[in-house]
């Protein structure tokens, strides 16, 4: 949003401990929602939240962590069920909460926080390399119905950050010779947000110091 000739950032989050609101959300100059990305209901509550903070919603990322992985066959139905609902129908319900609102004012911006997993699977995460490749093929059906009303979204697919501890074993995997920083991943989601990204959409952009080319 444009206010006073500069760029104003404004963030609502979601979050599931006092934390992020006594802190986090107040460092940012933004609120938080306390509630879980796999509940509905707190979805709504925050872009409820949101909308009667700010009367509008210009631009929405979503970010889920990992889900619980083991062996391939060892992944019991719940967990899958559960990878499901975090990193996949998190995306799917906000964007039907969100898109509405999007298509009244005529232009909106979603980046969706995926893995470069999605585009070289991993069989130590195998929950995690299963859906975040769903969630490519959900961004593409996305941008196809709504890049005319004005709408995009697109995936970012980090490799190893450095919001993790550094493993050796990880590292030498890294052309780059080293991790992405959070800093690194946050300034191209703003991008992607942007107008200066108009016209990139339904793109799954991978940030990964060239990891998934070295495997």
């Amino acid at each position: 949003m444009a206010e006073g000739g500069q760029d104003v950032l404004d963030e609502e989050l979601v979050a599931l401990g006092d934390a992020a609101v006594e802190g986090f959300a107040r460092e940012l100059g933004g609120s938080a929602t306390v509630g879980s990305l796999t509940e509905p209901a707190d979805l709504a509550r925050l872009v409820d939240s949101t909308l009667e903070r700010y009367g509008r919603i210009d631009a929405v990322v979503n970010g889920a962590g990992h889900a619980r992985n083991a062996g391939l066959l060892d992944v019991t139905d719940q967990e899958w069920h559960d990878g499901l609902d975090m990193l996949l129908l998190s995306v799917v319900r906000m964007a039907r909460l969100v898109t509405p609102h999007m298509v009244a004012a005529g232009k909106g911006a979603f980046v969706d926080l995926s893995s470069y997993a999605a585009f070289e699977p991993m069989g130590v995460i195998p929950v995690n390399s299963s859906l975040r490749a769903a969630l490519t093929g959900f961004t593409k059906l996305y941008a196809d119905q709504y890049a005319a009303q004005g709408i995009r979204m697109n995936n970012l697919m980090p490799g190893y950050v450095n919001s993790w501890p550094e493993d050796p074993e990880f590292l030498a995997k890294i052309p780059a010779g080293r991790y992405a920083t959070t800093e690194e991943i946050g300034k191209l989601a703003r991008f992607l947000v942007s107008d200066d990204a108009a016209y990139i959409n339904g793109e799954s952009i991978r940030i990964d110091g060239g990891a998934a080319r070295s495997l």
